[in-house]
């Protein structure tokens, strides 16, 4: 085990029709099936799209970081 961590960000872009939180989640969730050591994210960028007037949908850009392992 090493005395310090090493870490790699990836960026990341969330959707959703409900909320900028579920934007985010979705993010997180869909690349924890394929990273391992996930411990940290920050939110770069929010955006929508809008139909009729209305928010139709949330864009969430967001740095994720993880851990290398064995670091």
């Amino acid at each position: 085990m090493s005395d310090h961590h090493i870490y790699k960000k990836v960026e990341l872009v969330g959707s959703s029709k409900t909320s900028i939180e579920d934007a985010i989640h979705n993010a997180i969730a869909e690349a924890a099936k394929s990273l391992k050591h996930l411990e940290w994210f920050e939110v770069v960028e929010t955006r929508g799209h809008i139909v009729n007037g209305a928010v139709a949908h949330y864009q969430v850009t967001l740095k994720a970081g993880f851990r290398i392992a064995d670091s």
